[in-house]
């Protein structure tokens, strides 16, 4: 019996992990952390019975604590209640499904605490890989990448040399506006935004896929998790999303991991690494797979992902800076306060007005976000 803590088990990975444990009687779940669904998270609680559950704010807690008062399980709130979550001694292993930088304190006490983490939280390791990755390899723990493209990578590297990687080929579908120009885009709605072509996602990831910018905190995150440049990872628009990622060899020789869109997939594997399980779903047949085509980034229209690289061959905090900018002005977007190109333009302003801090400490990354968001207030 595997045991697994969830943090974000209301969100769209943590809604899929569970589905992987409804089907595979051996995973137990130990402990769930949540934001504000609190219909969902109880029922969630009454068919899992974790002995642990956790949401951000405390009346949340007390009226969960009042509908769950007929089961043995603990109500706990904010970030203390997110660490106990990561930390709890059941699990063995942690689903950092939850969305932002607020991930970082919890992820850092579950490694400390021994966990292995199934991360889904890019932000951890855009804002803070200097420091997770050491961790980890500290105290002994596995990142593994739930995210459907870093666990392609990863599963394209197993059997061969990760001394002998030459590059990564980070796919990308390419969102909804594939092929727009800088004027197609001038009059985008949320709505628009919001239909991407292949994958179903959460709001706030669904829109970064249209802007790329998602795309170029994956490069970001790739860094951390594989141990290259970021100029070692090249983005290739795959628009059917059948290759999930590549990677290539010093030889020449490129491996690829392929399927269908199924988010289920990276989740099942990051759980029972190294084992492989059935997993229920359509498969990718090529008989009627037409073809499977490859473009270039557009990196002028959508110079999101550009700023990601310049963020990421700099380091320090400026990955911080674009990643807090984003939030912001992604919040702002999906609430109508602003248009939607400025949503890159808010991200090059704040890294344009930044004053970068290297190798900066888990105060400072939180510090910098904080002021990010206070610029991003004062302007826009």
């Amino acid at each position: 019996m595997k045991k697994i803590a969830i943090l974000g088990s209301t969100g769209s990975i943590g809604t899929q992990t569970l589905e992987v444990v409804r089907e595979n009687k051996d995973l137990r779940v130990t402990a769930l952390a949540a934001g504000n669904n609190l219909k969902l998270l109880e029922q969630q609680v009454r068919e899992f019975h974790p002995s642990l559950v956790a949401v951000w704010k405390e009346e949340n807690a007390a009226k969960l604590r009042l509908s769950l008062k007929d089961l043995e399980v603990k109500v706990a709130s904010g970030m203390d209640g997110l660490i106990e979550v990561a930390a709890s001694g059941e699990s063995e292993i942690l689903v950092t499904a939850i969305v932002g930088m607020i991930g970082i304190r919890p992820t850092i006490e579950a490694i400390k605490a021994g966990k292995d983490i199934a991360l889904a939280n890019k932000e951890t390791l855009v804002t803070a890989g200097h420091i997770i990755m050491p961790m980890a390899e500290k105290y002994n723990v596995s990142i593994l990448p739930v995210d459907s493209e870093h666990s392609a990578i990863f599963q394209s590297l197993q059997g061969g040399q990760r001394v002998a990687l030459h590059k990564i080929l980070l796919t990308a579908s390419g969102g909804p506006f594939r092929g727009k120009t800088w004027e197609d885009l001038q009059n985008i709605q949320v709505e628009d935004a919001l239909k991407h072509p292949n994958w179903e996602m959460g709001r706030k990831i669904t829109i970064d896929s249209s802007t790329m910018v998602n795309k170029g905190l994956e490069v970001i995150e790739a860094k951390w998790l594989f141990g290259v440049t970021v100029d070692q990872v090249e983005v290739v628009v795959q628009p059917q999303s059948i290759i999930h990622s590549m990677v290539e060899y010093e030889d020449g020789a490129i491996i690829a991991e392929l399927g269908t869109p199924d988010m289920k997939l990276p989740i099942q594997y990051a759980l029972y690494y190294p084992e492989r399980r059935y997993l229920p779903g359509d498969r990718l047949d090529f008989k009627a797979l037409s073809q499977i085509t490859f473009e270039q980034p557009d990196m002028e229209t959508f110079y999101g992902l550009r700023l990601a690289y310049e963020a990421g061959r700099r380091g320090g905090s400026l990955p911080t800076v674009l990643n807090a900018a984003n939030e912001l002005a992604v919040s702002k977007f999906l609430n109508r306060k602003i248009r939607y190109l400025e949503i890159p333009e808010i991200i090059e302003t704040c890294m344009n007005h930044h004053q970068v801090t290297d190798n900066p400490t888990v105060e400072e990354i939180l510090q910098t976000e904080a002021e990010t968001y206070e610029f991003i207030e004062s302007r826009w």
